[in-house]
């Protein structure tokens, strides 16, 4: 047993004791009444612990770094190019659209392109369908922009003096179109709230692999998922070795008593590499939350479920899954998530949700 287990053990024995919870909790209560109660009580509080929060400043700081000294490094996805082209495409369906705009980011957004372009010849170059895209959203953007501005016709002398890859096509799909192009669904909301219903967390499953061409086809649902500035700031690491998973996911605190029988693990990373502001740094999580909501409903639908597994920001845990997965600093562990098979003599818990009424309100007053 490691010696974090038996701390935890002893731990759990001791709060068992009622004395020694009531201590606890008496003690807890006059600390955070303290470090709670202001800014100044919290940057106290956290002097003492600075670990707890330290990992993550780390993080925002290492992704701040290597997200400029990517710029001129061959890679798969050029994300401040996304996030351009992306605000190129807000610009270009605004009512009404203004004849120039965008001039505050336009040069900076073709010079990134260019360097896409030379990434192209690259064993590890640019991802062509993001190629494409950004080469669609530009032809669009300056084919509706007044040319006369000095800035926007700099911007597309430099647009226009290297030509596009051969295999990049002109799609209009692939810049703004009119959502009355968008397709029908086939989906009832009944049908929905019956896919919502029958997803719940098992984890329990047949001793059988989970093929990875399912998997697969629950990403191509997973990448619709809306993400800020469509930068897509995740990855998703499968483990089907069952070593490999059971090591994994014997890390998390989570998995105790279920972890050597899981046929697939996901470990869904965040990569802060991909902002340049701090501001940004919550959002790896909510875009790597909302991808993995749609991936496993669409698991739902090949028969596989699956049960996310909880990843607390604990300090020994953050670094031994740092080692063991050989995470960057700005890589960080969102979640686990098994997957396979459901065992159908297998429980699974009833988790009753809360009320409508309790999660919403309307017109709430102001101050």
């Amino acid at each position: 047993m490691s010696v974090f287990k038996k701390i935890k053990r002893v731990a759990k024995q001791a709060l068992a004791i009622p004395t020694v919870r009531k201590t606890y909790e008496t003690a807890t209560r006059a600390v955070l009444d303290v470090g709670g109660s202001s800014r100044l009580g919290a940057t106290i509080y956290s002097l003492p612990g600075f670990l707890t929060f330290n990992r993550e400043q780390y993080a925002v700081l290492a992704g701040r770094r290597a997200y400029y000294k990517n710029f001129t490094k061959p890679r798969r996805s050029h994300v401040e190019l996304r996030r351009n082209v992306h605000r190129l495409e807000k610009g270009l369906v605004m009512e009404p659209r203004r004849p120039v705009f965008a001039r505050d980011y336009i040069l900076e957004t073709v010079e990134f392109y260019l360097e896409a372009v030379k990434g192209t010849d690259q064993i590890s170059g640019i991802d062509p369908a993001e190629l494409t895209w950004a080469h669609n959203v530009l032809e669009a953007y300056f084919e509706a922009v007044d040319h006369s501005d000095p800035v926007i016709a700099r911007a597309l002398e430099g647009y226009r003096s290297v030509s596009a890859p051969v295999d990049v096509v002109i799609d209009r799909h692939l810049s703004p179109y009119e959502h009355s192009e968008v397709s029908e669904s086939d989906v009832s909301y009944d049908q929905l709230l019956a896919l919502a219903r029958r997803r719940r967390s098992v984890r329990w499953f047949e001793p059988r692999p989970v093929p990875r061409e399912l998997l697969d086809r629950a990403m191509i649902v997973a990448r619709e998922a809306p993400t800020a500035c469509n930068r897509e700031p995740f990855e998703f690491r499968f483990f089907d070795d069952p070593e490999t998973v059971q090591k994994v996911a014997n890390i998390a605190q989570g998995a105790g008593g279920y972890a050597h029988q899981i046929p697939t693990l996901a470990v869904v990373i965040g990569r802060l590499d991909y902002y340049f502001s701090p501001r940004d740094r919550h959002v790896p999580y909510i875009d790597a939350s909302l991808a993995g909501m749609q991936f496993m409903l669409a698991l739902e639908t090949e028969g596989l479920s699956s049960s996310i597994i909880n990843w607390p920001d604990f300090e020994l845990l953050e670094a031994k899954m740092q080692r063991t997965l050989g995470l960057a600093p700005f890589e960080r562990v969102v979640y686990l998530m098994a997957i396979g098979y459901p065992r159908s003599d297998g429980f699974i818990p009833s988790s009753v949700k809360k009320s409508v009424d309790v999660l919403r309100t309307y017109d709430a007053p102001t101050k």
